[in-house]
């Protein structure tokens, strides 16, 4: 049986796993850099600037500025498409995977606080 999350909860629990995210020792994400992020590790590839443009609804550049900063952290790495020079592949990495692990167990101890 499933209960219903509450909006007002919901919040509760993003600003509690925000709050702990913000104090630890790692990369302080924009919601933008975050999103790309969680896209290029939920969603599946291969991932590409315009792909993640286009499921993001935001424009290339901006999409190139958040992979900017997750490649300087290497949260992500990007690559030339061996079989399309124009384009780039984005791509996991392990830094960006424990970061991420990381992340979701913030919101699960969060969630756990409200039960």
């Amino acid at each position: 049986m499933t209960t219903e999350l509450k909006p007002a909860a919901a919040l509760e629990i993003w600003r509690r796993a925000l709050t702990a995210s913000v104090r630890r020792e790692s990369a302080d994400l924009s919601a933008r850099q975050m999103s790309a992020l969680l896209t290029v590790y939920l969603k599946s590839g291969p991932h590409t600037v315009r792909g993640l443009a286009k499921e993001l609804n935001i424009s290339k550049p901006a999409v190139t500025r958040a992979l900017d900063r997750l490649g300087a952290l290497k949260l992500i790495k990007r690559r030339a498409d061996d079989s399309d020079k124009r384009s780039v592949l984005v791509q996991r990495t392990p830094e960006g995977t424990s970061y991420l692990s990381e992340f979701a167990s913030l919101i699960v101890r969060a969630a756990k606080v409200l039960k």
